[in-house]
Formats: structure tokens, C-alpha cells, sequence
């Protein structure tokens, strides 16, 4: 029987004076920001992953196939936008349903790598089918994104739960800003070496029929050689828990009743996350079209902008990651919170190119430091033994946002006939409500709930043993 949350109270006033409160940041030091026994080929192996996925999503989500299908494979029809905006909402959904399930038996039989290395085949496998789509070819086009896209989230969301196997508590936002900076990298070699491709065969007069199929099968080939360091040096550390597991829909079930009554906080961060989320996952997967479709930008102009949004997410998750361990995470997020509000605004109003410009700089330094910090915010407030389970139920929250917030930017530019910067707007309303209800989150409860939580079932555990 899962216990409710006034015990779990009761037993935080009982141990909160004798439990060891989680220390201070420590100036400095690499080796100090790991957790103890945590070699650093192991982070390295980590990080890599980070750099790896990330040339999926910066080349095939953000820059090149989306707009390679509006334009080409739809021939640039008014539904083609809301079409690839349903086909990622399908595999986010897909992503929802099933994640809850896949973190549960991850945590359970101690196979997150197992997962991963499925979903890293899997990613792979269908980006480099994507270069099989031509024009006219719009379902063929949507289900192969679709499965890519799923096999993705499923990775991205496994790789997170080794984080707080990784770093020590004080030590999470740096240690997952590096990751997270680390990453930008793989983006920014994919997306440049993606330019060199589609310049050198745009000098030649070939279009993006025949320059997108070789940018596909270059970002998978990258994705594919940059995960092996991942599966060389990273270890599981988590004992298999060896809990109870259900169907993927009771499985989901059964977790959001365990978080509703025992972690208020968590609950909060991911109704919190759903909302802020959406916002980001509108700018990851419309920016390209936006920039095309609104300030008329060229592929190599498009391509150049998302490497510079890249080059600001880098530095801003690399530098902000030491700032979030300082100032509290509740702090750090708050505050990007606000510069994303800010810089809606600024590319909504903007007609000059230089505006929009600086509107993407804000938007590449915003999108590093909140999804570093989101990542880094679920590791504290995860109890030890549940990792991949709750980063699952974070991956659900944030393919929720994925769903809500593309579909909606498609749907208001459905209903406006075209108008992407009333979508654009409309979308700075999820950032908004996200920071009315960051303010709610008592983040330092949460952590003492979970390691309540924490010592409570170990001396349970003890006594059944």
C-alpha cells in the first residue's frame, strides 16, 4: 500500500533536524562537481550524447526537414504546417503513453542503457530513411519523422536519469549545463557541415530534393558515431529497484497518484514544465519556418541563424549552470522565464532584420540555461531508485508541452490564413502561465520530501528484510 502524503509530512518533521541537509556549491573543481566514485571518461560518455542528439534535432526538427517538407514534399499548401505539426504531436503522444511504462522497467531491471541503445538505433535508423522522401511523398514524409522523433524522446529522457548518478546534489546545474552546452556542439558541427552540403550543391544548381537526402544521412551517420562514447564509459550506478510493474496506461496512472500525494513540488515543476515547454518546443521546431515564412529568409540564411542560436545555447547553458547552483534553481528558472517573454516580443514586433536577429540570441541563451535548469530541477527532487521513472514523467510533460504547442502555432496560423506572428505571440502565453506557476513551487520542501521519501522506504526495506 503506497503511503499518503500526510505520513510522508509527518515523517519530514521527524527526521528534518536529523537527516543531512544537502550542502553548499563548492567553488570550482570538475572532479568536486562529480559524485563520488564517478570517473571523468564516464561524464565524457554522458556528454556525448547530449552532443550526439542534438544534431537530430537541430538539423531534422529545427532547420532543414521541416521546412524542406512545407515547402517541397507539401509544395508549400496552407494544411502543411499543420500537418507536420500533427505527425510530432502523434509521436509525442506515442512518447506519453509509453515512457511512464519504459523508466518503470529501466529503473526495475537496471536496463536504461538497454533503452537507450534501442532508441539510439532506432533514431538513427529512420533519419537516414528521410532522405528517401521526396516531393508528393507526405505520408511516407510524416511517418518516418514521426518514428524518429519518438525514438528521440525516448533516448533523450534515458540519458537524463544518469545525471544524478553523475553529479553530486549541489553540484547538479553545472553539471548538466556542461552536458547541455556540450551538446550545442554536436549541433553546431551537424548544422555546419549540413551548410557546407547544401552550399557546395546550391552552387551547382541542384535544389533541396537532391541536397536534403544527403543532410539526412549525414546527421545520422553523426548521431550514430558520436553515441558510441556513451555506450563505451557509461555505467548504470542505481541498484535495480525491483518495483511493481503495470500496463503502460495503469503504469502512468499509478505514478501521477504516487506524485499527487507524495510529492506536491515535483507535481508542481511538471505542471510548470507542460507549460514552458510548449513555448520551447515551438522555437525547436517552427524558428526555421518562421524565419522563412515571416522574415523570408533563404535555407543558408535559415541554416546560418540556427547555428548562431546555437552558439548562444551553448554559452548560455555552459555559464548558467554555475549561476543556478548559487542563486537556487526556482531563481535561475524564473528568470529565463522572463527573457523568453521578452524575446517573443521582440521577434513578434520585429520587421528589421537586425531585431530579429537579437530576438534569436535571447531565444538560443534562454533555450540552454531552462532546459539545463529543467533537467537539473527534476534530479533533486527525484528519489533515489525512481530516476528514469521520473524522468519519464518529466519526458511526459514535456511531450505534453510538445503536442499542445506546435499543434496550437499551427492551428493559429490555420485559423489566421497564414499569419505566423500572431502564432508567434500567442505562443508567449505559455511562458507566462509556466512562470505564474514556477512561483507556487516550494523547491526546497521538494527536496526534503524526496529525501524523506528516500529514508523512509530504506527503513521500511530494513525492517521486512
Amino acid at each position: 500500500m503506497r503511503p499518503s502524503h500526510a505520513p510522508v509530512l509527518l515523517q519530514l518533521r521527524k527526521y528534518h533536524s536529523s537527516s543531512s541537509s544537502r550542502p553548499p556549491a563548492e567553488s570550482g573543481g570538475f572532479a568536486r562537481a562529480l559524485a563520488p566514485g564517478v570517473q571523468k571518461r564516464e561524464f565524457w560518455g554522458w556528454a556525448f550524447y547530449d552532443f550526439a542528439n542534438s544534431g537530430y534535432t537541430t538539423v531534422v526538427l529545427t532547420t532543414v526537414f521541416n521546412t524542406y517538407f512545407v515547402s517541397v514534399v507539401a509544395a508549400g499548401q496552407s494544411w502543411a504546417t499543420l500537418a507536420l505539426t500533427s505527425a510530432l504531436s502523434l509521436s509525442y503522444l506515442l512518447v506519453m503513453l509509453t515512457m511512464p511504462w519504459l523508466g518503470a522497467y529501466a529503473d526495475a531491471s537496471q536496463r536504461k542503457r538497454r533503452v537507450l541503445f534501442i532508441s539510439t538505433a532506432g533514431c538513427v535508423v529512420a533519419t537516414a530513411g528521410l532522405a528517401g522522401i521526396g516531393p508528393g511523398m507526405v505520408l511516407a514524409g510524416l511517418v518516418a519523422l514521426a518514428l524518429s522523433n519518438y525514438c528521440y524522446c525516448v533516448g533523450e529522457s534515458t540519458i537524463a536519469a544518469f545525471l544524478p548518478e553523475l553529479a553530486r546534489p549541489e553540484s547538479l546545474g553545472r553539471v548538466s549545463g556542461w552536458g547541455w552546452g556540450f551538446g550545442y556542439f554536436g549541433g553546431m558541427l551537424a548544422l555546419g557541415l549540413s551548410l557546407g552540403v547544401v552550399s557546395a550543391l546550391s552552387a551547382k544548381g541542384f535544389d533541396a530534393p537532391v541536397y536534403v537526402p544527403f543532410v539526412m544521412v549525414l546527421t545520422a551517420v553523426i548521431f550514430a558515431v558520436s553515441a558510441i562514447p556513451s555506450f563505451l564509459f557509461l555505467r548504470e550506478r542505481s541498484p535495480a529497484s525491483h518495483r511493481r510493474r503495470h500496463s503502460a496506461l495503469r503504469q502512468l496512472f499509478v505514478a501521477w497518484q504516487d506524485i499527487n500525494r507524495n510529492f506536491i513540488d515535483f507535481r508542481g515543476l511538471l505542471v510548470c514544465g507542460a507549460f514552458y515547454q510548449a513555448g520551447i518546443a515551438v522555437v525547436i521546431t517552427l524558428a526555421a519556418v518562421y524565419a522563412t515564412e515571416a522574415m523570408g529568409f533563404t535555407m543558408a540564411q535559415t541554416m546560418l541563424l540556427v547555428f548562431v542560436v546555437n552558439i548562444a545555447a551553448a554559452a548560455g547553458a555552459l555559464a548558467f549552470g554555475h549561476v543556478q547552483d548559487r542563486i537556487g534553481h526556482k531563481k535561475a528558472l524564473g528568470a529565463t522565464l522572463v527573457v523568453w517573454v521578452l524575446m517573443v516580443v521582440l521577434a513578434w514586433q520585429a520587421t528589421d532584420v537586425r531585431l530579429f536577429w537579437l530576438s534569436a540570441v535571447l531565444a538560443g541563451l534562454c533555450m540552454g540555461t531552462s532546459q539545463s535548469a529543467g533537467r537539473a530541477m527534476v534530479g533533486a527532487l527525484a528519489p533515489a531508485g525512481r530516476l528514469a521513472e521520473f524522468y519519464s514523467l518529466w519526458t511526459f510533460a514535456i511531450q505534453l508541452a510538445a503536442v499542445v504547442g506546435p499543434f496550437s502555432y499551427g492551428l493559429v496560423t490555420w485559423l489566421t490564413g497564414g499569419n505566423h506572428r500572431q502564432a508567434l505571440l500567442f505562443t508567449g502565453l505559455f511562458f507566462v502561465v509556466g512562470f505564474l506557476v514556477l512561483l507556487k513551487i516550494d523547491f526546497a520542501r521538494g527536496v526534503q520530501l524526496s529525501d524523506t521519501y528516500r529514508v523512509v522506504n530504506n527503513s521500511k526495506n530494513s525492517r521486512e528484510l
